[in-house]
């Protein structure tokens, strides 16, 4: 009887999704002119002088829901790393970490630097190209990753990282509420846009945004990541 119920209703199940997916004109244009896809891709251009129209609505237009996604990252990291760091601090046996290669090691210590500097690239050129700050925070601790799995005695000073994703938040919600002082919308542009288009210094605040965003995305996964992999926080 229940395998009879069960396919049953796999097959109301299908016959609906069927139905749905029989009525949409798959590859139409279903958004009329004039609608917000047009609004977007106009402003982004005209308001904002920056090629990539979702650095504009993601950091722009809806950079109050960036600043809530950021937030969440935040909470989330915080709790998940102070529930480890408990645990293991009522751990009276310490983890074992193996010594890697000397190949993993002397590679794992010259690609650091390049992943960072791509890293970095990628959230200060967010406005311009693919990317943004979510995408280069985590590059940058990816970095830091193969560091701390390449050398078991590898130190992150939590203090440092306490104190970039601070001042990168800080930054994040100041920028915002310097918008609101000067007259304007929290988050809206109010600095100069530049004269020349795919150009670095242009955008206003979109590109001082991702850098925060970037610097705060690649701290907080990088105390997490130290505090996984480690017995103990410092």
């Amino acid at each position: 009887m229940k395998k009879v119920l069960v396919l049953f209703l796999l097959i109301a199940i299908g016959y609906y999704l069927v139905d749905v997916f029989s009525v949409i004109p798959f590859g139409a244009d279903r958004i009329p002119e004039g609608n917000v896809r047009d609004f977007y891709l106009e402003k982004t251009v005209t308001d904002l002088n920056v090629p990539n129209t979702v650095t504009s609505i993601v950091v722009n237009f809806r950079g109050f829901d960036t600043l809530g996604e950021v937030t969440v990252l935040f909470l989330a990291a915080s709790v998940l790393g102070s529930i480890l760091y408990r645990r293991r601090s009522h751990d009276e046996e310490k983890a074992v970490l193996l010594p890697s290669s000397k190949i993993v090691a002397s590679g794992s210590r010259l690609l650091f630097a390049p992943i960072l500097l791509l890293g970095a690239y990628v959230f200060i050129h967010g406005h311009l190209t693919p990317g943004g700050g979510f995408q280069g925070g985590v590059i940058i601790a990816t970095g830091f990753l193969l560091m701390l799995l390449a050398y078991k005695d590898y130190k992150v000073k939590h203090s440092i990282i306490m104190w970039v994703e601070s001042l990168a938040g800080v930054t994040f919600a100041g920028i915002g509420l310097v918008g609101l002082i000067m007259g304007k919308m929290f988050l809206e542009n109010f600095l100069p846009l530049g004269e020349t288009m795919n150009n670095l210094f242009s955008g206003g605040v979109i590109p001082i945004i991702y850098i925060a965003v970037g610097f705060k995305v690649g701290s907080e996964l990088t105390g997490l990541l130290y505090t996984l992999l480690n017995e103990k926080g410092e």
